[in-house]
């Protein structure tokens, strides 16, 4: 069975009493990173591409040609769901889950061949973008090869049978990293679309579920080759310390979904954030999102969860304290959640909002304040007259800042800030200057805001 880690410990880092930019505090204990990010992330955006769904084609030609319009809306990562065959023993739906995986190595033929990958990545990278593939680590199809010539890398019950890794994944089976000859095929078939195809790194399902020092041996092998990005479906720190540059905000979603609903007051995203800056250290990245393929086939879809609010709960996460993503559909207003199993597409219903995420990923691409870990600037709570219904934030560093002001309720707000600071600042959907004073009225319509950059 897989065992459970523990943090690693650096008892031998004695040499200072508090934690340095490098190091962090957890529970009084001092741990080092030796994580460094790959340069080109340090002010990226992140797209997640449902390659079956968005388009209707579904195929990579199809999104090699939509590359132009995810560099106009500010991208600079684009996250590839799943690419290889799907299992079809045990198979849910018609077209089966993504994260069933027949093959490593292969292709699913709904999507193209390895030549239409090759140019879809080869497009990306002249358009200054880079190709991150989704990677399922945990389980593979029931018809995998590997159940036939090594079944030993298969955790088994106590019949000895294949077994899913919990019962409701019913079409997929548990891999055992009890098993070193396992490790090293999975670390084999990931180096091989590096080498074969050059993408820049990869998103790892279900990262929580697999053995950190496997995460940690690959990111090294991996780096060998290129210097690569790597996101976790997680919410650990020590995932930061060696393997992962990025890993999931899921509380900031969830505690925004309350709001949304009333179950929860604008202090439940301080209590989020104080806890986030004790446990992560300022170089881990975050990754904020409103919707992802999970959240929109299972939760509900933003309308649902959000209503018309939005934009409003947008601006909160794309410029709080962490990378944006946008998922499939998001920049063109899709309100409709997609079949899982089978062929759907979003609703382009409203491609006006385009314009919206525009300004917002771009502002996250070019003002320094909001790049990523260290390279960004420190999130700071700004105090209004009216902190029940008006969140504020600014990020700052250098000469770069950018303050953003939400009203979180379904009336119009007016208040002033309690800052005695002054702040000369462009509106980033206005473009036109303000001087923002402690002695300044706003006034926000319902669920309206402000973002103001320098």
């Amino acid at each position: 069975m897989k065992k459970i880690l523990s943090y690693l410990i650096i008892a031998t880092f004695l040499f200072s009493c508090a934690p340095t930019e490098e190091n962090k505090s957890v529970d009084g204990e001092i741990f080092k990173g030796k994580l460094h990010h790959v340069d080109w992330s340090k002010n990226a955006t992140i797209y997640e591409a449902n390659i079956r769904q968005m388009t209707p084609e579904g195929t990579f030609k199809a999104l090699e040609a939509r590359l132009g319009d995810i560099k106009k809306l500010g991208i600079k990562i684009i996250w590839l769901m799943p690419i290889q065959p799907i299992g079809v023993l045990n198979r849910k739906g018609g077209l089966g889950s993504y994260y069933s995986v027949k093959d490593y190595k292969a292709i699913n033929p709904e999507y193209g061949d390895l030549e239409d990958l090759k140019s879809l990545v080869k497009t990306a990278h002249e358009m200054d973008m880079k190709i991150i593939l989704d990677w399922v680590a945990n389980h593979t199809a029931w018809d995998h090869p590997w159940t036939i010539t090594n079944p030993e890398w298969y955790t088994k019950d106590s019949l000895g049978n294949f077994m899913p890794p919990v019962p409701d994944w019913s079409d997929v089976i548990d891999l055992n990293y009890d098993n070193e000859e396992m490790r090293i095929a999975m670390i084999d078939a990931m180096k091989y679309w590096i080498t074969e195809v050059d993408v820049d790194g990869y998103r790892c399902d279900v990262a929580y579920n697999v053995p950190n020092d496997f995460w940690n041996r690959l990111r090294k092998e991996l780096d060998e080759i290129k210097p690569v990005f790597m996101l976790a479906e997680a919410d650990q720190e020590d995932h930061h310390y060696e393997a992962f540059d990025m890993s999931y905000g899921w509380e900031l979603m969830h505690i925004m979904n309350h709001v949304a609903s009333g179950d929860s007051s604008l202090q439940s995203i301080d209590s989020y954030m104080g806890r986030e800056q004790k446990r992560y250290a300022k170089n881990d990245y975050r990754m904020y999102f409103l919707t992802n393929h999970d959240e929109n086939s299972w939760n509900g879809t933003i309308e649902e969860r959000f209503g018309n609010a939005e934009k409003a709960f947008a601006v909160l996460a794309y410029t709080i304290n962490g990378m944006p993503l946008i998922y499939s559909g998001q920049e063109y207003g899709n309100n409709k959640a997609l079949a899982f199993f089978e062929k759907d597409q979003p609703n382009y219903e409203h491609p006006e909002i385009f314009d919206f995420y525009s300004k917002l990923m771009h502002l996250n691409k070019n003002n320094k304040a909001l790049w990523n870990g260290n390279f960004g600037g420190s999130y700071k709570r700004l105090s209004t007259t009216n902190d029940d219904a008006v969140f504020a934030l600014k990020r700052e560093i250098d000469d770069n800042m950018v303050i953003s002001m939400v009203n979180f309720t379904n009336e119009e707000v007016t208040f002033m800030l309690s800052d005695d600071e002054s702040y000369s600042m462009v509106d980033l959907f206005s473009n036109e200057e303000i001087e923002l004073t402690n002695n300044l009225e706003i006034t926000l319509a319902p669920y309206g805001y402000l973002v103001k950059f320098k």
